[in-house]
């Protein structure tokens, strides 16, 4: 499915934010790793966070957060507007979740993930006010093809027929939320297998774009801030992802408008975020779709990342050791 990056040489090629970034996520992991299983959300996130943040302070390239992870669950975070780099010029937008899937890395369980994303400044949807979207996500063969305005059952009709493939062999993610269940109805009721998952919006949705992960599709109301960082991913892949701000409650609704969001538009992936440069890094905390786990041995800790460049041209697997804290 990917390039195996293990002597990190494909990386050299790139320029040094990647291996920043690379180094962020790797950090976070390793940080929140003695808190993974002990049922404990904010002091998983917390300790990656404040890990995340310390491996930045020496980072290479000027950036600003964008898109920080935690202030619709007052969870810890790297905060909008922080900036990264000290004293390096500010050219990149950052997408950060040093941990995707709290509850999952709290119980110990699959699809905890650390994800960092760059794109040029200012190409990144500011998405703070609304915590959820309505999302479709692809690989190419949604492009021109699947709409976020039609119906499940037409979209997975639309792709089963450009993938060439009858429906029952469609496999659709949609997060196991009641605000999904009668999306979920639907899935199922075209013959497509409904791939659940709980949390891990993020890796679900990047899954949808790579081939050979089990997954073809992704749908739903999931978080907007992992929305963005999704897109970034999705740029890199030559994917297709459409969203529309979603709302969940009258305080939301008063913000969206408040902050002059257009709650009836649906963004195209280049509205989400654009430009010729993007970075996307996903480093597996507990086994996942895109990384495994964390393997820990005597004396250190096997970490395993997904490296996604626009500069490198393919994905890479990337795979490091780190001493245990």
């Amino acid at each position: 499915m990917f390039a195996s990056g293990k002597a990190w040489m494909p990386l050299h090629n790139a320029n040094r934010p990647t291996m920043d970034i690379l180094s962020a996520t790797v950090a976070a992991t390793a940080g929140c790793w003695h808190l993974v299983g002990a049922e404990d959300k904010l002091a998983v996130d917390g300790a990656a966070v404040d890990a995340m943040r310390e491996a930045l302070r020496g980072a290479d390239f000027g950036g600003i957060v964008v898109i920080g992870e935690g202030e619709k669950d007052e969870a810890p975070m790297l905060f909008n507007g922080e900036l990264i780099g000290g004293g390096q010029p500010v050219e990149w937008d950052i997408a950060v979740d040093p941990v995707d899937g709290t509850a999952l890395a709290a119980a110990g369980t699959p699809g905890a993930v650390a994800v960092m994303a760059a794109a040029e400044r200012g190409a990144m949807l500011e998405a703070k006010e609304v915590y959820f979207m309505q999302k479709i996500v692809s690989g190419s063969a949604g492009r021109g093809v699947l709409d976020l305005d039609l119906s499940a059952t037409e979209n997975i009709n639309r792709l089963a027929t450009a993938l060439e493939k009858p429906v029952t062999d469609i496999r659709v993610a949609v997060i196991n939320k009641e605000r999904n269940f009668d999306l979920i109805k639907e899935v199922e009721a075209t013959g497509a297998t409904w791939v659940s998952f709980d949390e891990g919006d993020i890796a679900m949705a990047v899954a949808a774009a790579v081939p050979g992960t089990g997954v073809d599709l992704l749908l739903g109301l999931g978080g907007s801030p992992e929305g963005v960082a999704t897109a970034v991913a999705i740029q890199i892949l030559g994917g297709f992802m459409q969203t529309r701000f979603a709302p969940q409650d009258p305080d939301q609704i008063e913000r969206a408008l408040a902050a002059n969001y257009d709650i009836e538009r649906k963004f195209e992936l280049e509205e989400l975020v654009s430009g010729e440069r993007f970075i996307f890094v996903l480093t597996g905390i507990t086994d996942g779709i895109l990384a495994n786990g964390v393997r820990e041995n005597e004396d250190d800790l096997e970490i395993q990342s997904l490296v996604l460049d626009s500069n490198i041209g393919e994905g890479l697997v990337v795979d490091v050791r780190v001493p245990k804290h």
